[in-house]
């Protein structure tokens, strides 16, 4: 639990949403937590057709004349886990703790990104000191697997001229920009079939050598992270480490392919992956052999990042359905050649990722393989490209690729006033400057500036580190300093 932390009116309401589940697209236990939030402090509110809630309050004494602020944070948060948890998001709160300046959760995400914001927003709107223009707080719904909150957005809601987003992770940083997006889905179909000529019978066994040899490999321990802000920092993607081996297996032996999954989310680093396997019975010494050696390879690559790396070989019982031969190859020539990663660094803003792409997620349905990617850029025709890249490395393998509608980003505006604002906020209160960054992760800002274009914006937030992954942690200090810059902006205002 988080109790007597400072800022007490911030972490107090971040507790209790901790404790509302909220997956994307399951908002509506959080939903009606902040309709009856807005009850009981005598906010007004309206909620619009896509879940959205929208909360205001009048302009303190003074500041009547003064243009109204919107503040913006998402509902939803990134439901992962490690495989050794149990637990039910639809059904369950954060099991949350303190570690020293840090709060964490326990086998899970914390859903600091974005309870955090949504804390902040409503603490300022119930302050009985701080001094403020009229304010809005716009929470939105599904920001994470689909901005759809924001894509809904009604026109004529939002009455602010100047908007602050409460989604950023980097301590001391106004981001002023960001990257657009777009998803790709393939589905890969088969018909399952049996190896054949594995010995049936009793007698025949103990006579006989079998024919396969069949086997788990699992990738696990990774560190993932989100897709957007974690892409460039070196980190393995558990997809790619699984198919690398089982790819590098199949041009020595016949290797067959029983079952394979791996990562979750797309806008996550897949963290676990694993398949079931079959290869010929003679080639079983050899496979461990193989295996050892990549292992030895794989943590030596990654040894500066990925300190957890665990991959494990063992025997498993011969499964009854395989994919087809054709199947298996193709889908790891596919997977193999897909990419992932960053594709290009930003040539105006040194440091920024400028584009890239995610091999989020391979999961097995009933009758098909379905793969999921994103890909991300700040320039709009690279991420055409990127996506058309990645559906040409899918397609290859015979699946049908799709795409989503994609998102806009949002162009860096250094001329804004809100920026200067906020900018000369930060310095009274630290007296260092804040870094003007634009940031690779997606936000709504671009799509709220598609309806609301007269908006000025900004995005700022505390340090956290982790998100979208059970690692994800929260600064104590980090969200005290912001909640202060986050007043000292309103009342400069």
């Amino acid at each position: 639990m988080i109790q007597n932390i400072e800022p007490k009116e911030v972490f107090d309401i971040f507790n209790e949403i901790t404790q509302v589940p909220r997956p994307s697209k399951h908002e509506e236990q959080i939903g009606k937590w902040l309709v009856q939030f807005a009850a009981k402090h005598g906010l007004q509110y309206v909620t619009d057709k896509a879940g959205n809630v929208i909360m205001r309050c009048p302009a303190t004494k003074g500041y009547e004349s003064h243009p109204g602020v919107i503040l913006q944070a998402h509902m939803d948060m990134v439901c992962e886990k490690n495989n050794d948890v149990n637990h039910d998001f639809m059904t369950q709160g954060i099991d949350t703790y303190v570690d020293g300046d840090l709060i964490k959760a326990r086998g899970t995400t914390l859903g600091g990104d974005d309870g955090i914001g949504m804390a902040m927003a409503l603490a300022a709107l119930t302050s009985d000191t701080l001094q403020h223009p009229a304010l809005e707080a716009l929470f939105t719904v599904d920001e994470e697997t689909g901005l759809t909150g924001a894509f809904c957005l009604e026109d004529g809601l939002l009455q602010g001229k100047r908007l602050i987003n409460l989604d950023s992770e980097d301590d001391g940083q106004i981001f002023i920009g960001c990257a657009g997006g777009i998803d790709t889905l393939a589905k890969l179909y088969y018909e399952p079939e049996s190896l054949g000529g594995i010995v049936e019978t009793e007698h025949a066994q103990s006579l006989q050598q079998p024919k396969w040899f069949a086997a788990k490999v699992q990738v696990g321990g990774l560190m993932g992270g989100h897709s957007g802000d974690d892409i460039n920092k070196g980190r393995a993607n558990a997809n790619k480490v699984l198919v690398r081996f089982l790819f590098n297996i199949s041009k020595k032996t016949d290797l067959r392919i029983s079952a394979i999954s791996g990562g979750n989310l797309r806008n996550a680093i897949a963290r676990e992956a694993e398949a079931v396997i079959a290869v010929p019975f003679d080639f079983k010494e050899q496979l461990r052999i193989d295996f050892n050696n990549y292992t030895a390879e794989a943590e030596s690559e990654y040894k500066e990042v990925e300190k957890d790396m665990c991959l494990t070989l063992e025997s498993t019982g011969m499964p009854e359905l395989f994919l087809p031969k054709i199947i298996s190859e193709r889908l790891l020539l596919s997977l193999y050649a897909c990419p992932h990663g960053v594709y290009a660094m930003s040539k105006d803003m040194p440091g920024l990722v400028e584009t890239s792409t995610n091999l989020a997620s391979v999961k097995m349905k009933e009758g098909y393989i379905e793969i999921n990617t994103s890909q991300r850029s700040s320039v709009e025709s690279q991420k055409h490209n990127l996506k058309n890249m990645v559906e040409c490395a899918l397609r290859l393998s015979g699946a049908e690729v799709t795409h989503g509608d994609g998102y806009p980003g949002w162009k860096p505006n250094i001329k804004s006033e809100l920026l200067d604002v906020t900018r000369q906020a930060y310095i009274d209160l630290t007296g260092t400057e804040p870094e003007v960054k634009a940031i690779h992760a997606g936000l709504e800002c671009g799509l709220f500036l598609e309806k609301y274009p007269w908006l000025d914006m900004v995005s700022i937030g505390p340090q956290m580190s982790g998100v979208h992954s059970p690692s994800e942690q929260l600064s104590i200090s980090s969200t005290k300093k912001t909640w202060e810059w986050l007043c000292l902006t309103l009342e400069k205002l």
